[in-house]
């Protein structure tokens, strides 16, 4: 679906003619055939238009003619409810900067662009091109902050319900956890060099402007942040992990334990009862009270067992 925007008073408004918009949005569903109508009809390469549908398409920049073409990864609430898929996945944003317009696309419906369409980003001007990339990059950072931010809380209450029972309902949540961790670390990798090469050629041409340049130096150090803040939640997983297995198997070894004790303890006297059921001569055999003498001193041995055992505080 392509819709056109541009920006009437305090509102971005959604227009019909793409000559009255300053910004064009891609979105699922759309077709090729739609896709290579733009192209031609703007003078955009295909393959830019197309690079950000691929899911694994990392960060990256590039310029043709006088296109030029950002894909940046964000961060995503995964549909798929399934326990072995991570909580958070990536997806790509392609961001196509023409003479006339600027050009999103989207695989799957982003977030991150529809607070744009909504409204709900301050001094948003979809005619600043170089601003609204900016603004792009900065809500992405704030997206991965708060997506970091549930996942870390979320572990919290997910270890709290393990000191209680170990389970594996909350063990597969925590392998969840770690899987979208390790999607938010390469992503953020990706992105921080992505934007440390734009600042670096000065690829979006805002030198000159002092409020673009403040803006960019606070985004490439929110994404700093939010790669270290990523990188000890993961390390912080990885040893919470690590802790819950040697519990469990701790909790295994007191287990196995505890019955070998038991069935040395329910061996001695099946040991005695063994003995009178043979047929030879043992001490009482001839008496009437041999029955409560054996269980007599079988409850002794049991007794004493338990007492030794507790003594050495193996029980």
């Amino acid at each position: 679906m392509i819709r056109y925007y541009k920006r009437e008073g305090k509102l971005v408004t959604e227009v019909l003619d793409a000559e009255e918009a300053s910004w064009i949005n891609i979105s699922a569903p759309f077709v090729t055939e739609e896709l290579t109508k733009l192209s031609e009809s703007r003078s955009i390469p295909l393959d830019y238009l197309t690079a950000s549908l691929d899911i694994d398409e990392r960060s990256r920049y590039e310029v043709e003619d006088d296109v030029k073409l950002i894909v940046l990864n964000t961060p995503l609430l995964n549909q798929d409810e399934d326990s072995t898929k991570p909580i958070y996945i990536t997806a790509p944003i392609g961001i196509i900067l023409t003479p006339d317009h600027i050009v999103t696309i989207s695989l799957l419906d982003n977030p991150i662009l529809s607070s744009f369409i909504e409204n709900r980003i301050k001094n948003f001007k979809p005619s600043d091109e170089k601003m609204f990339v900016l603004q792009i990059f900065e809500q992405n950072v704030y997206a991965f902050l708060d997506c970091l931010k549930k996942l870390n809380l979320r572990r919290d209450l997910i270890e709290q319900e393990l000191y209680n029972s170990s389970r594996n309902s909350e063990l597969r949540q925590l392998h969840r956890i770690e899987k979208s961790l390790v999607y938010f670390v390469t992503s953020l990798s990706s992105n921080e060099l992505l934007k440390l090469k734009i600042k670096r050629s000065d690829f979006l041409r805002i030198k000159e402007f002092e409020a673009h340049t403040d803006l960019f130096e606070d985004v490439i150090v929110d994404n700093s942040q939010a790669l270290e803040m990523a990188n000890v939640h993961t390390n912080i997983l990885s040893s919470t992990t690590e802790v819950f297995a040697s519990v469990v198997s701790n909790n295994l070894n007191e287990f196995i334990q505890r019955l070998t004790l038991i069935t040395i303890i329910l061996m001695v006297p099946t040991l005695v009862a063994s003995f009178y059921g043979m047929n030879v001569n043992l001490p009482f055999m001839e008496s009437e009270y041999a029955f409560y003498f054996i269980i007599f001193f079988s409850v002794i041995l049991i007794v004493f067992l338990v007492w030794f055992f507790r003594r050495k505080k193996l029980i």
